[in-house]
C-alpha cells in the first residue's frame, strides 16, 4: 500500500495521485506539484489515504509545497491572462484562414507553456500558427485537438434534465454508453431524446443500467404467455419495470380482459436479460446513423 493524495487541475478533471510527503494535506487544500507539463497548481479532492501499488503510476511525484496566498494570486492572474490569450489565438486563426474552432486556452502555473484546445473535422496544418503565437507570447505553445465530448466537458452547459452537464460538473472520465442501455430502460429510441448536448449518447444512460437489468430479469417479455395465481392463462400486454407490475390479456367466459398483476402472482420462465425490443424502420435508420456517429467519436477521441 502507498500513501497518496488525489489532485485535480481542472473542473471535473481526472484525479492524479501524488506523494504528500510529511505535509498535512486535507480535502479542499491547494497544492503545488510537478507534472509532465511542469509546475502546476492543483486542488486536493482526496485527502491522505493508502491505495494499492498497482493503482499508482510510477514514479509517484511528491507535493512540492502547500499553496500560499502568493500562489493563489498567480493562479488568479493566469486565469485573466488565459482570456486574453484566447482572444489573440482566435484572431490569429482567422488571420491564417484555418478551419478550426478554438475551445479553451490554458496557462501552466509557471507560465512555461500555453495550451490551446480546439476542434476540427480533420487534420490541421497549424505550424505557421504556432510560430505566430510563439512570437506573441514568448513561451512554448501547444495546440491540442479534442473531440466533441471533450469540447462539451470544457465549455459546459445545461442538459435536457435542467441540470449542469454531468461531464462538466463531476464526471472525471467518460464512461462507455451504448444503444443497449436505452433499450434496457425502455427509453424512446429517438436519437434527439437520448443524445446529449455533444450530439453523442447521454452519459447518464449508464446511471440506472444495472438497476434496470436487475428489475427486467424478474419480468416476462411483452408477448410471453404466463399463468396467474388465480388459475388464468394469458399473454403479457405490457409491463411496468419500476413498479414490477404486469398487465395480462386473459380470457374469461369467452371474453378477453386486461388485468394487472404483481410479478409475484405470475408463473413464467424467468429471463436473464431483455431480449425483445420493438424497433420501427424509422427508429432503426436513426439508430444506425447514431451508432456510426458514436463509432466516429471514439476514433476521434483516440
Amino acid at each position: 500500500m502507498i500513501k497518496v493524495i488525489g489532485v485535480r487541475f481542472r473542473n471535473a478533471g481526472k484525479i492524479y495521485y501524488f506523494d504528500p510527503m510529511n505535509l498535512e494535506v486535507r480535502t479542499g487544500d491547494h497544492v503545488i506539484v510537478e507534472t509532465a507539463r511542469g509546475i502546476e497548481y492543483g486542488y486536493v479532492v482526496l485527502g491522505c489515504r493508502e491505495v494499492e501499488d498497482d493503482k499508482v503510476i510510477q514514479p509517484l511525484k511528491p507535493v512540492i509545497r502547500m499553496a500560499t496566498k502568493g500562489d493563489d494570486e498567480v493562479e488568479k492572474k493566469n486565469h485573466e491572462k488565459e482570456k486574453e490569450a484566447f482572444k489573440i489565438c482566435k484572431e490569429k486563426i482567422r488571420k491564417h484562414g484555418l478551419q478550426m474552432k478554438l475551445i479553451d486556452a490554458e496557462y501552466t502555473f509557471d507560465n512555461n507553456k500555453v495550451l490551446f484546445y480546439f476542434t476540427a473535422d480533420g487534420r490541421i496544418d497549424f505550424r505557421e500558427l504556432v510560430k505566430d503565437l510563439a512570437s506573441v507570447f514568448k513561451t512554448r505553445i501547444e495546440l491540442r485537438q479534442v473531440g466533441v465530448r471533450d469540447e462539451t466537458k470544457i465549455v459546459g452547459g445545461i442538459g435536457i434534465c435542467g441540470r449542469t452537464l454531468c461531464c462538466h460538473s463531476y464526471l472525471s472520465e467518460f464512461i462507455p454508453v451504448s444503444i443497449k442501455m436505452a433499450k434496457e430502460q425502455n427509453l424512446s429510441l429517438n436519437p434527439t431524446k437520448i443524445s446529449g448536448v455533444c450530439g453523442r449518447l447521454m452519459c447518464c444512460l449508464k446511471n440506472e443500467e444495472e438497476t434496470y437489468e436487475e428489475l427486467n430479469s424478474k419480468l416476462p417479455n411483452v408477448g410471453d404467455f404466463v399463468t396467474t395465481d388465480d388459475g388464468l392463462k394469458g399473454e403479457v400486454h405490457s409491463v411496468s419495470v419500476l413498479r414490477q407490475l404486469v398487465k395480462v390479456v386473459v380470457t374469461i367466459k369467452d371474453e378477453k380482459e386486461i388485468r394487472e398483476y404483481k410479478v409475484e402472482q405470475l408463473k413464467f420462465k424467468p429471463r436473464r436479460r431483455r431480449e425483445k425490443t420493438q424497433v420501427t424502420d424509422a427508429e432503426l435508420k436513426a439508430l444506425e446513423a447514431l451508432e456510426k456517429r458514436e463509432g466516429k467519436s471514439k476514433l476521434d477521441d483516440n
